[in-house]
């Protein structure tokens, strides 16, 4: 696989994050991703599938789960059953034997894009347990006593929301890459991608609403990327004018649908306090 990644037509891929994927690819190293919740990064390893042509697998990863369900898991428990009842099935031990995403990667014909998707989700030990398969490509099944070796090295995508530190032994074999929040000539052109032919007044309104409540001081969660796109998507459904955006009215203090930015109360009601005491003071919006 010679191609690089230069992005999609899906993806708006700025020119840092394309370097960080062709180096953690000639490189063959893990490429770890951080950045905020909803900035791209499970999406990326979808978009990197595609414009590398390989076929993609994830793993996604939860509080319970251990590093060798990656490898494989040993069903004993049904083994144990299928032999009380007679079955000829437990006479080969690999019919209890279940692959996991790691297997499935090294048993890959073709290069493969492998996504480990959230790491920080799991036990802190997580990352370290990978380490050796990780760095070898291979490991080694007791139960049939047989090596399992990637035929191809593929290329494997780690994601993490920083919600806990990760090892430093296991930080030194990735190559490493936050992606920032996209600024607002990135963010133009997402919104283009995913609404091609929008009109360009509502989209400089709804940025500039979109950006401001990003700045005010004390929000529980700051609106991301995703939630932008399906406020304009409600407001293009809804048929709402930019002129409604534009909105002086301090009896109007909070944008229409505003249920697809806001997550919780406390911060529609924060908004709601700080864009009043805004406009009140001095006519402009929160955040400035």
């Amino acid at each position: 696989m010679s191609q690089r990644f230069q992005g999609t037509s899906d993806y708006v891929a700025t020119e840092d994050l394309k370097v960080a994927v062709n180096a953690a690819i000639a490189l063959e190293r893990p490429l770890l991703i951080k950045g905020e919740p909803g900035t791209g990064k499970t999406v990326l390893a979808y978009e990197v599938a595609k414009a590398l042509g390989a076929p993609l697998l994830t793993w996604h990863v939860k509080s319970t789960t251990k590093a060798q369900q990656g490898l494989y898991e040993y069903d004993a428990v049904t083994r144990l059953r299928d032999s009380q009842l007679g079955d000829e099935k437990v006479k080969d031990i690999g019919n209890y034997i279940k692959k996991g995403k790691l297997w499935e990667a090294f048993d890959a014909p073709v290069r493969p894009v492998l996504l480990i998707d959230e790491i920080d989700k799991a036990d802190i030990e997580f990352p370290n347990d990978l380490l050796q398969e990780l760095d070898r490509m291979e490991f080694y099944v007791y139960e049939t006593n047989q090596t399992v070796k990637a035929a191809v090295r593929p290329v494997v995508i780690i994601t993490s929301n920083n919600e806990k530190e990760l090892p430093d032994a296991f930080l030194r074999r990735c190559f490493f890459h936050y992606i920032r929040f996209p600024d607002d000539d990135t963010m133009k052109s997402i919104v283009d991608v995913h609404f091609p032919g929008i009109k360009q007044k509502l989209v400089a309104e709804a940025l500039r609403i979109f950006y401001d409540m990003r700045k005010v001081p004390g929000l529980k969660k700051k609106p991301s990327t995703s939630e932008l796109l399906d406020w304009l998507k409600l407001l293009l459904v809804e048929d709402i004018d930019e002129s409604v955006l534009r909105e002086k009215d301090p009896t109007k203090l909070i944008p229409p649908l505003h249920g697809a930015l806001l997550k919780n109360e406390q911060d529609v009601h924060l908004f709601e306090r700080l864009a009043f005491l805004a406009r009140r003071e001095g006519g402009t919006r929160p955040g400035q």
